[in-house]
């Protein structure tokens, strides 16, 4: 009986020891979405042509939900949208973008391959571009996007440095 009463015991210390925590305290469940969490947020990229923006929310405890759309102009006419999600599934962390008005609108999933607390990098090797997307937090806060694959068979990448937009008030 004490031996059932001891390893009983020595079960739910090792039960209770094997969670992990925030820094709020918070039990983390989904680990892989949570090295992800430093996408969450608003973020903008700006050149010559107009702004790209992208937001990322916690739309529950195993899923992040976004978009991303591009504007030109003073009158902000969106010339590209879509809806991306984080979710993880199994212990898998899947990427899914749905761009309006491409390809039918059909969905496309990137699988997690990459996974420390600053970069997360997705893959589909059966899509030619892009085939990779990597994001990287950077010490000064922004995020780095990176999406590599190929065109028209020909190499392709392009960077992105994404910045927290400011608050609107």
């Amino acid at each position: 009986m004490r031996k059932k009463l001891l390893f009983l015991c020595i079960l739910g210390i090792l039960m209770v020891s094997c969670k992990k925590y925030d820094a709020f305290g918070k039990e983390i469940r989904f680990e892989e979405l949570n090295k992800a969490s430093f996408l969450e947020g608003n973020w903008e990229y700006e050149d010559s042509i107009g702004t790209l923006q992208m937001q990322w929310k916690a739309a529950n405890d195993s899923t992040f939900s976004g978009v991303c759309y591009f504007m030109k102009g003073e009158k902000k006419d969106t010339l590209h949208r879509e809806t991306i999600e984080l979710q993880e599934v199994e212990d898998h962390l899947l990427y899914t973008t749905t761009v309006a008005g491409e390809k039918g609108e059909t969905p496309l999933t990137f699988q997690l391959t990459k996974n420390t607390d600053s970069v997360v990098l997705f893959e589909n090797p059966k899509n030619d571009y892009p085939a990779k997307i990597e994001f990287r937090l950077q010490k000064n806060g922004q995020i780095k996007q990176t999406e590599s694959g190929k065109f028209l068979k020909q190499p392709k990448s392009q960077t992105y440095s994404w910045t927290k937009a400011k608050e609107k008030k």
